[in-house]
């Protein structure tokens, strides 16, 4: 029996029975959301963030960095797609299913035209709400971006250097925004 997609109150559990129709969904506050195919300077921005993450999340044993599409089930009617992310080392053990995830160190968003909206106030919101420690909205035409914590009513803008230092760290990892978003812009490689 298929689902009408005319249907206004998604759970995350009916969207992951839909069937593989190589569309990315998220479920957000109910609603069914179909996810555009990124663009060429999104992708890098997730490729190069990740690229760093997963060098010190790796290095420092802080846990496991993932990119989408990857499916996080934050509550029964919210589903998302975080672009990059990283999951806490929980007894040591790697998560076996998606399922397996109940908290994020870090979750990160790269800014489309068609996700601003939704991923600086509906996305923000569940995040804070699902206590990530960090939310990070990537803003590659501005060239910055908007650190969230889950009390913040209001981002830290970074424009010249991020550091992330999540609970337990030893050492900071610092990335050069200059740098990273020249890569974007593709002014360098």
């Amino acid at each position: 029996m298929g689902m009408s997609l005319l249907h206004t109150d998604w759970t995350a559990a009916q969207a992951l029975a839909l069937p593989d129709d190589d569309n990315r969904y998220e479920v957000l506050d109910g609603e069914l959301v179909v996810m555009e195919q990124p663009s060429w300077a999104h992708q890098v921005a997730v490729q190069e963030l990740h690229l760093v993450l997963y060098a010190y999340v790796r290095e420092h044993a802080h846990g496991w960095t993932k990119l989408s599409p990857s499916t996080v089930v934050l509550s029964e009617r919210q589903l998302v797609q975080p672009d990059v992310f990283v999951l806490p080392r929980d007894e040591g053990a790697a998560p076996r299913d998606w399922s397996d995830i109940t908290a994020l160190l870090l979750a990160v968003e790269v800014l489309s035209a068609s996700t601003a909206r939704r991923d600086r106030w509906q996305k923000r919101h569940m995040y804070q709400a699902f206590g990530a420690s960090e939310y990070w909205i990537v803003d590659t035409n501005a060239r910055l971006v908007e650190r969230w914590r889950p009390e913040d009513e209001r981002p830290e803008v970074c424009s010249d250097t991020l550091t992330w230092a999540p609970a337990g760290s030893r050492v900071p990892l610092t990335i050069d925004l200059v740098e990273l978003f020249a890569v974007v812009a593709g002014e360098r490689d």
